[in-house]
């Protein structure tokens, strides 16, 4: 089981809506989605449930968008669509 964690990276408003728009059309053609955030490659399953929060919070106000999915999820579909792609593929030789 994973470690609890939080990471945050910042970006300017041009990177963000690129990066907004990059995660719209790869969910539009239900794919899953990947982004690099500092060190770590984050794999979001293209059946993440999204939701957006609104928040004020000591006088600032925070909208929030949110993919959320069990933890692990993402990186264990690689394995099982690995070990189907093989299996295809033994089969046709």
């Amino acid at each position: 089981m994973e470690a609890n964690r939080e990471i945050e990276k910042d970006y300017s408003l041009m990177e963000f809506v690129a990066e907004l728009r990059r995660l719209a059309d790869t969910l539009e053609s239900n794919e899953r989605f990947s982004i690099q955030i500092d060190e770590e490659e984050v794999l979001v399953p293209e059946h993440a449930i999204a939701s957006i929060a609104f928040e004020i919070e000591d006088g600032r106000a925070e909208i929030e968008f949110q993919l959320t999915w069990e933890a692990g999820e993402a990186e264990g579909e690689d394995d099982e669509q690995d070990d189907a792609e093989e299996k295809e593929e033994e089969a046709a030789a």
